[in-house]
């Protein structure tokens, strides 16, 4: 089969509005993650053992599930139950919550690295628990943090094409779809593959100014 110009021209409009797709469900994906991997560390370190036991139950199962059977569950199961999500709505939470508990171990491992003597400093300032995890520990504990985020925020951009399975229009259910129309495979796929190619490359090399800028990335 050869390539035909003409044909990418015609379908790059249809593919470019997957890719605003891909990056939204990415962004809001990430956002998602940030804040409920904040919440279930914080929740770990709870002194109250049945909330720190559920929430780190809940964790490894979300983490040792496969991030499909999660989108599949969301979207097509919880309409049984009268949770109706669009599938947009339904793969962002599906990414944010999938990445959230894997990003709760970025953030543990970033509060353990404070130094005692800050906690210490804490309370002889009399500063109650509020005010010493806002003032003193999260700023201290995030900038450290922020490589690592951001590469599990590349790896979440690399597993949007899942979110084809529930209907979401991203860039590789639209290739599909143009594919499937026209039987032609070779340049809507080839044009997926590039253009995850050159988002993955701008995103690497903005991690690789965050590993400058904040620290090296423990591996």
């Amino acid at each position: 089969m050869d390539w035909d110009w003409d044909f990418v021209r015609q379908i790059l409009p249809t593919l470019i509005q997957g890719v605003k797709i891909t990056i939204l469900a990415t962004l809001l994906g990430s956002v998602l993650a940030a804040i409920v991997g904040l919440g279930i560390a914080l929740a770990r370190r709870s002194p109250n053992k049945a909330l720190s036991r559920t929430v780190g139950w809940a964790a490894e199962f979300i983490r040792g599930t496969p991030l499909l059977v999660q989108l599949y569950f969301i979207f097509y199961v919880l309409p049984d139950v009268g949770i109706l999500l669009p599938p947009l709505v339904a793969g962002v939470i599906g990414l944010g919550l999938h990445y959230g508990t894997y990003t709760a171990e970025v953030y543990r491992a970033g509060i353990d690295n404070v130094p005692r003597g800050q906690w210490e400093a804490a309370k002889a300032c009399n500063l109650n628990a509020r005010q010493t995890w806002s003032h003193i520990i999260i700023p201290q504990a995030i900038p450290p943090m922020i490589p690592a985020l951001a590469n599990y925020f590349i790896a979440m951009l690399k597993e949007t094409p899942l979110l084809s399975a529930i209907t979401v229009l991203e860039l590789m259910n639209q290739a599909k779809s143009v594919a499937n129309t026209y039987y032609r495979y070779l340049e809507p796929i080839t044009l997926v593959g590039a253009f995850f190619l050159v988002i993955s490359l701008c995103s690497v090399a903005l991690l690789r100014w965050l590993e400058r800028r904040y620290g090296k990335i423990e591996r």
